[in-house]
């Protein structure tokens, strides 16, 4: 008998009540949500290895049944070692130990039967026998084991809980027997055709359960027609959702501003010292056309280190409050919101426009008077319950990567009249891919030029034994009248502990460069103390500053040519090129030097290479997805929220373009259907929690 796809999972053979907690705790509920639930990764079990064939450095899948197992102390560990001898139908005798298997003892009993998964190297204190370490380990049943367990190839899920690998495979298997035969399809079966896609139905059997003759090669690296199928449906539903939500914005109602060029131009006359670039001026256009018109602007402005955005952004809003309305530019740190204020009191405040800054150490008397700016500058201050913006025409997001999508949202809800025009602004460039998917909804302006005059920085590496090398070339730029940065490392594990490194750091560095006027900042210093610490550095009080990465944004001082950045080895590349783009803003050659400890990991070495040969925000953007991955790059790993559940962006990026003309195809042909598909798919990313 066929399910219903919205069945609850109770029904399905091998779940049960106790089973089906785990599994809601997944935001597995539902027939459906249980099918959607693929294995990380498949098991030849048609053509296992005989023992006697095994070679060192091999990785093998061997069927054995246990011989003897023990757990011995580890003397340099807590953890007990498990051994494990394991015996073939063939006779063949294999050793296999489990550095971290005290969990086994007692669970192995001899004549169990077993699936080993794993690689056989030389055994260090025998060395002329072999050992399968830490093997990934299956028990079969004692009788005959079942079609899903042996003579296929054999799906491996991550365990939930206590519902393990084997378990869920004899529930999965349950389940594809009642898939319906006239299980409906999302995909249109012509575009399925043109595709080379089988059907949704076909393909669900197909990821669970594949065909023996199936590469198991390709399937491992989700490659097969049905696993591409899986990943385009998945894109093209994301772009479906994006295309709507484009559309619902654009339906409502905002103010048509009237941007007048003389305006504008009088403006650029004060804020630039120089003729505005090609790519200013188009950007520019590109913004006051978005003004003008009634629909609310979401435009994505993006632009190297240095590229002007700051002063695109403060000409977008002259124009809103030179046709009557407030706008908010929101920061991510209060020393750029401060950056920010001061920027803008004095370009505007000659003009008759008043600026507000608003930031957590504004008292509630103040509160009243910044908010009631006609250009209002702030940190998440802005967002907060009590920060009224009923007039707000154009919310400006800077660094809008450090705030979520809500945040986001938030400021543009503060207006009361309008639907207002946002603009959100990042000096990290987006990978295409990237760009194609998370913010597909957007328009994007590209600053892809920099200010005349501009000198790329010069980027070069010392390992820390080479430290009093850094510390005479600080000594010397600042005895030729130059201003230097010296980066405190990061400390993952706690926000306390990068400030009491930053205080350790300072306090070195005034023994070791004694003479030099030294300051210092970090996050936890109280607003008007940091403010008091960047200007003694703005006028060239201070020659030296000390600093965390609060200055990673925002900072602009024409003098401050050198940069030391140490620990580097800990630093991202986003991260690293940000804080590099913070030098090279006067006349005078900038340098960066990155001080790394020798014992740096591999992935280290190559993203301290990277900085090293490449000074293209673009580019050095492509390279952290292809080290990282998309999930570190748009902060999955903190936040726990994966953008999407079975595609790779960095492997399956070439079928978004593919997914994305589909889906501007079914919505112009089918938008009920369309409709109809985004609600069910926004309601199991909303129960998994991604949405």
């Amino acid at each position: 008998m066929a399910l219903s796809l919205t069945t609850d999972v109770r029904m399905i053979k091998g779940v049960g009540p106790q089973r089906a907690e785990l599994l809601a705790k997944r935001g597995i509920c539902t027939f459906e949500d249980l099918l959607a639930y693929l294995p990380f990764r498949y098991e030849d079990r048609i053509h296992f290895s005989n023992i006697k064939d095994i070679q060192p450095n091999g990785t093998y899948t061997i069927r054995a049944r246990v011989m003897s197992g023990q757990a011995i102390p580890n003397k340099f560990s807590p953890n007990a070692i498990y051994h494990l001898l394991v015996q073939d139908a063939a006779g063949g005798l294999l050793p296999c130990k489990f550095f971290h298997g005290g969990y086994l003892e007692g669970r192995l009993k001899p004549g169990q039967q077993l699936v080993l998964h794993g690689k056989v190297e030389i055994d260090k204190l025998r060395p002329a026998r072999l050992e399968m370490i830490n093997p990934q380990l299956e028990m079969l049943g004692n009788d005959e084991p079942d079609s899903t367990e042996v003579g296929r190839i054999v799906p491996i899920y991550e365990a939930i809980g206590t519902f393990g690998s084997r378990q869920i495979r004899r529930a999965m298997y349950a389940a594809v027997q009642l898939l319906d035969s006239n299980m409906p399809d999302i995909l249109p079966e012509a575009l399925r055709a043109r595709l080379g896609y089988p059907s949704r139905r076909e393909s669900l059997i197909h990821v669970h359960f594949p065909a023996p003759e199936e590469s198991l090669e390709a399937l491992n690296i989700f490659r097969t027609p049905a696993q591409q199928r899986l990943i385009f449906e998945e894109f093209f539903l994301y772009q479906l959702s994006l295309a709507l939500d484009r559309k619902a914005t654009r339906k409502q109602n905002a103010i048509a501003f009237r941007v007048r060029e003389e305006k504008v131009r009088e403006a650029l006359k004060r804020i630039l010292p120089f003729k505005p670039t090609a790519a200013q001026k188009r950007v520019l256009a590109e913004i006051a056309s978005d003004l003008e018109k009634p629909a609310p602007m979401n435009r994505l402005l993006q632009g190297d280190v240095g590229s002007g955005k700051t002063i695109v952004a403060a000409l977008a809003c002259l124009a809103a409050v030179d046709g009557g309305w407030q706008a908010a530019v929101m920061a991510p740190t209060e020393i750029l919101s401060e950056q920010h204020r001061r920027k803008f009191r004095s370009w505007f405040e000659p003009l008759g426009v008043s600026i507000g800054w608003l930031h957590s150490g504004v008292p509630k008397k103040e509160r009243k008077a910044m908010l009631d700016a006609q250009i209002v500058i702030g940190t998440h201050a802005l967002i907060q319950e009590g920060a009224a913006l009923p007039r707000l025409g154009l919310a400006v997001v800077d660094e809008q990567h450090r705030f979520g999508v809500k945040q986001r949202l938030d400021l543009r809800r503060k207006a009361e009249e309008v639907f207002p025009h946002q603009l959100m602004m990042s000096a990290t460039p987006i990978p295409r891919t990237l760009f194609m998917t998370a913010y597909a909804d957007l328009d994007v302006s590209v600053i892809d030029e920099l200010p005349p005059g501009r000198k790329p920085v010069s980027t070069r590496l010392f390992a820390d034994e080479r430290r009093d090398e850094v510390l005479k070339r600080v000594r010397e730029a600042c005895a030729e009248g130059q201003q230097a940065y010296w980066v405190c490392p990061v400390i993952e594990e706690s926000k306390d502990g990068d400030v009491q490194t930053a205080l350790d750091t300072y306090e070195k560095l005034r023994a070791e460069l004694k003479g030099l006027r030294i300051g210092l900042v970090h996050g936890r210093l109280p607003a008007a103390e940091k403010a008091a610490a960047m200007q003694a550095f703005v006028e060239g009080r201070t020659q030296l500053l000390v600093c965390t990465t609060v200055i990673e944004v925002g900072v602009d001082v024409a003098n401050a040519s050198l940069m030391v950045i140490e620990s580097a080895e800990r630093f991202g590349l986003a991260q690293l090129h940000q804080l590099r783009g913070r030098i090279g803003r006067g006349a005078r050659q900038s340098v960066c030097v990155l001080l790394y400890a020798r014992q740096s990991s591999e992935a280290a070495a190559k993203r301290l290479t990277i900085m090293k040969e490449h000074a293209d925000g673009f580019r050095i953007a492509e390279l952290d997805l292809e080290l990282r991955g998309a999930g570190e790059v748009l902060g999955e790993r903190q936040s726990g929220e994966p953008l999407l559940r079975f595609a790779d962006l960095q492997k399956d990026g070439d079928l978004i373009e593919a997914a994305t003309q589909a889906a501007a195809e079914m919505l112009e042909r089918e938008p009920q259907a369309a409709r109809a598909h985004v609600a069910r798919w926004l309601r199991a990313r909303q129960e998994l929690g991604l949405q």
